[in-house]
Formats: structure tokens, C-alpha cells, sequence
């Protein structure tokens, strides 16, 4: 018998979790962290709906913090399988985990440093010394299109997805003794004709796809009008004198809009004399990373890097140390300060928002997804104030929502990536319940294809 499960994921957009069960053994793909309000985190402490001890192997697709970064804490509950990823994947989760673990940690110590009624503080989900022993699972590597076994009955391949480096979606060829089935998990998909990667490899032949459906109710606006508002927004507001704060995703977003940024500059659509800042440790531990898998990039990239580092433009600071991040508060003007967290619930973007959310002559510009009940939400759908710190903040600067960024394939390119061969089922997770998911369940099932949202632990038989 052969049944799949989702664990995170069903019915909203983070904590991708998805269980295969055939005869004795227990694949997991993907372990993430539920991200948005306080009341959606509050599931990252919950059981996962089984017991960690009981999983043979974890097979991540890639190294969002919302695929891995319940890692630590399955091992910490009793995971003792073995983890296999791309070699990519595999170096950017233990950045991910890492600085996942030092945040948690340096939250509960501000906390409880603010206790003054001596309540009970909540202890961080996992500590760095946890994250850095379930580093000890990982391997050996696999590489895109390798058919790996993983147990009895079980093999895997990776197929680019073409969302950050590293990623993919996984086949998987299943066989219970008396029934065979395929199932492809689309992991989370790139999209089509954007720079440094290459475009997701199309969905296989399969009986069942486990597909996800961030931005499946809608196009995005294209990458060349994205690029022009994004230039637009920096030269607006450095004319105004102010700084430009934009909240990024650590991996992927932050290469794209550094590359962006140094085709600008040397083209003559942002003024030479802008300072940008990268301000974020994760970033810049990922963009070292980048650099050394060029096996992942598309060839007019890796034909642009034997000429000029893509990364890299005047006026460019990279700022690991605290001290450093502090310095950047005095900056009243001339400033692009690129910080994590692309949701703005975490990191040193936060404490950018409180030095020039108040400001008007300061921009913000957001250029990824905010998952409903974050801080980049409630700034994007047009809060008046924000609390950032314990301290109301005024929202005063001018708001950018520039969607054409996204590293996630919108409606035509994930319908595209399907394809028309025929399934027996595609099940739809990793999206908004009322908008993404059902907005392709409607659109599939008027193509004639059989679709399912999956429930929270439910147990779903393949046949």
C-alpha cells in the first residue's frame, strides 16, 4: 500500500511537508517552517503529525527556510535518517538552519531580557548547536537527472526546478511488491527566461503530482517592466534624498537584485554615486555560495562571468557585523539597503523599516511574496502604523509592490510546466487556500484533470 500524507503546506503557503508510507518505510520530502502571524508560527512547535524517529530518509527540494527549516527540530525530536539534496541545496540549508537557529536564540534573549513580571519565556524551537548536528545527516549529494535508490521499492530523481540554487523537483518511482506508481513533487518552480538560472525542466510523466500553487491565480507583470518600476523607485527617492529599503529573501532574490542594481548602474539607469548596502549575513554567505556552483547557471550567465562579476558594482558594501548594520541607521540619504527578512518577521530589515518607515521622502520596495499575517503584509496592504520593537511606527514612506520579481512560476508557466499528459491526480499545496489553490483546481478541473486539496495529516491511498 502506498499512501501519501501533507505535514505542512495543505491549504496555505509555508511548512512544505509531505510523507510517502510503502510497506515499512517513510520518505519525507521537505521539513519547513510555518511562516506568518504569531498564531500560524505557533504550529512550528506542534508534533508533525508523526514520529520523526520512524523516517528513513528526507529528500529537500531546496533551501527556503519554509522547506527546511524544520530540519533541526526533527532531528531533535528523534530523526536519525539519512538527508539528501543537491550539493547547492545542501550549502545554502546550513546557512538557512544556522542563522534560523542564532534568530531564535537571540529573540527568546531579548525577551526574557524585557521580562520584567518574571512570566515564563518561550524557549527557542532549536538552538545552533541543534542545527549544526542535523548538518551531520546530510549526503552524499545528488545531481540533477542521477536516479538515486533510497529504500526498498523507492527511487528518486532530481530535475531542475529553476526556482533558487540548487532546487528541484523530485520523481519518485514507487513499488509496494504489488502495485507501482510515480509521483512527482513539483517542489517550489522558477520561472521561465529570468536570469543567472536556468528554466524548471517540465513535469515528467507521472501518476500523481504534488504541485504547488503560490501565484496560481495570476500572471506576474514582466521582468522588463519590473526592472524599469524597480530603477523608477531608486531614482524617485534618491532625488527626494531619502534611502531605498528593500526587504529581500536571503537566496536567489538577493543575487537577482544585486545583478539588477549592477546592470543599472552600468548602464545609466540608476546614478553611479548610489551607496547600496547588503545587509544580511545569510545573503552574503549565499551569494559566496553562488559563485562556486556555476553547474546551476544558464549559459548566458556563465558566458556574462567570464567578463565581469555579475555581483558586484561601485559603491558596494557588504555588512556582516552588527556594528556595521548600526552605522547604516545615520545614512539620512543616497542609500539601497538590501536586508533579510523578505517578510520583514525577522532579520536586520526590521530595524531598517524603524529608521525610515516614518520618513517620507524614504521608499520602500518589496519585491517577493508576504504571506498574509507579516509585517511586509501589513505594510503592502496599507497599514497606516506598524509595531515594529515593541514601537508603533508610522507608515509615511512611499510603498513599492513590484510582483515581477517572484522566484515562483505564476499561473501560465505552472500550467506550462505541467503539461497535458494525463494523470491520475494533482494534489495542490503550498498556496493561499482562497486565492492560489483554488483558482487552479478551477482552472484544472475545466481542463478535465482530477485535482485534491489536501487536509492537515491526512492520509491519502495512491492506487
Amino acid at each position: 500500500m502506498i499512501i501519501y500524507s501533507c505535514h505542512g503546506a495543505a491549504k496555505q503557503v509555508t511548512g512544505s511537508c509531505h510523507l510517502i508510507t510503502c510497506n515499512d518505510y517513510r520518505v519525507l520530502i521537505d521539513c519547513g517552517m510555518f511562516q506568518g502571524g504569531s498564531e500560524v508560527e505557533r504550529g512550528n512547535a506542534e508534533p508533525f503529525g508523526f514520529d520523526p524517529a520512524s523516517i528513513d530518509v528526507l529528500l529537500l527540494t531546496h533551501a527556503h527556510l519554509d522547506h527546511c527549516g524544520r530540519i533541526p527540530l526533527l532531528v531533535r525530536r528523534g530523526f536519525r535518517g539519512r538527508i539528501l539534496a543537491t550539493a547547492a541545496t545542501r550549502e545554502l540549508a546550513r546557512v538557512v538552519m544556522l542563522d534560523a537557529a542564532g534568530l531564535q536564540e537571540e529573540d527568546a534573549r531579548r525577551a526574557q531580557r524585557g521580562n520584567r513580571r518574571g512570566e515564563a519565556v518561550t524557549p527557542p524551537l532549536y538552538t545552533l548547536d541543534d542545527a549544526l548536528h542535523a548538518l551531520d545527516f546530510f549526503g552524499p549529494d545528488v545531481g540533477y537527472n542521477d536516479t538515486v535508490p533510497i529504500v526498498d521499492g523507492i527511487t528518486a530523481r532530481f530535475l531542475d526546478a529553476g526556482h533558487i540554487l540548487g532546487s528541484a523537483s523530485i520523481l519518485l518511482d514507487v513499488d509496494d511488491g504489488t502495485l507501482r506508481r510515480s509521483l512527482l513533487f513539483s517542489g517550489d518552480l522558477g520561472n521561465p527566461g529570468r536570469p543567472i538560472l536556468r528554466d524548471p525542466v517540465p513535469a515528467p510523466v507521472a501518476d500523481y503530482v504534488v504541485m504547488e500553487t503560490t501565484y496560481g491565480d495570476r500572471p506576474h507583470r514582466s521582468v522588463p517592466d519590473s526592472i524599469r518600476e524597480m530603477y523608477q523607485a531608486i531614482r524617485e527617492t534618491l532625488a527626494r534624498r531619502g534611502n531605498v529599503v528593500i526587504p529581500t529573501f536571503a537566496l536567489e532574490r538577493t543575487q537577482e537584485i544585486l545583478y539588477y542594481l549592477h546592470r543599472g548602474i552600468r548602464d545609466g539607469a540608476i546614478p553611479a554615486h548610489v551607496r547600496v548596502f547588503l545587509d544580511s549575513p545569510m545573503a552574503i554567505s549565499a551569494t559566496e555560495i553562488f559563485r562556486r556552483h556555476p553547474e546551476c547557471f544558464d549559459d548566458e550567465f556563465l558566458a556574462e562571468l567570464q567578463h565581469s562579476d555579475p555581483f558586484d558594482m561601485p559603491g558596494l558594501h557588504f555588512t556582516r557585523d552588527t556594528s556595521e548594520s548600526m552605522a547604516i541607521n545615520s545614512i539620512e540619504d543616497g542609500a539601497v539597503i538590501l536586508a533579510g527578512s523578505g517578510m520583514c518577521n525577522g532579520g536586520r530589515v526590521r530595524h531598517h523599516l524603524k529608521h525610515n518607515l516614518w520618513r517620507e521622502r524614504s521608499s520602500v520596495v518589496f519585491v517577493g511574496y508576504a504571506a498574509p499575517g507579516t509585517l511586509a503584509r501589513r505594510i503592502v496592504d496599507g497599514a497606516a502604523t506598524v509595531r515594529i520593537f515593541n514601537e508603533e511606527i508610522a507608515v509615511r514612506a512611499q510603498v513599492w509592490t513590484i510582483n515581477g520579481f517572484s522566484a515562483h512560476a505564476d499561473q501560465p508557466a505552472l500550467l506550462a510546466w505541467l503539461g497535458v499528459a494525463p494523470r491520475r491526480k494533482v494534489l495542490l499545496v503550498h498556496g493561499e487556500y482562497e486565492r492560489g489553490m483554488q483558482a487552479m483546481r478551477d482552472c484544472l478541473t475545466g481542463r478535465g484533470v482530477s485535482c485534491q486539496l489536501p487536509g492537515l495529516h491526512e492520509p491519502i491511498k495512491l492506487d
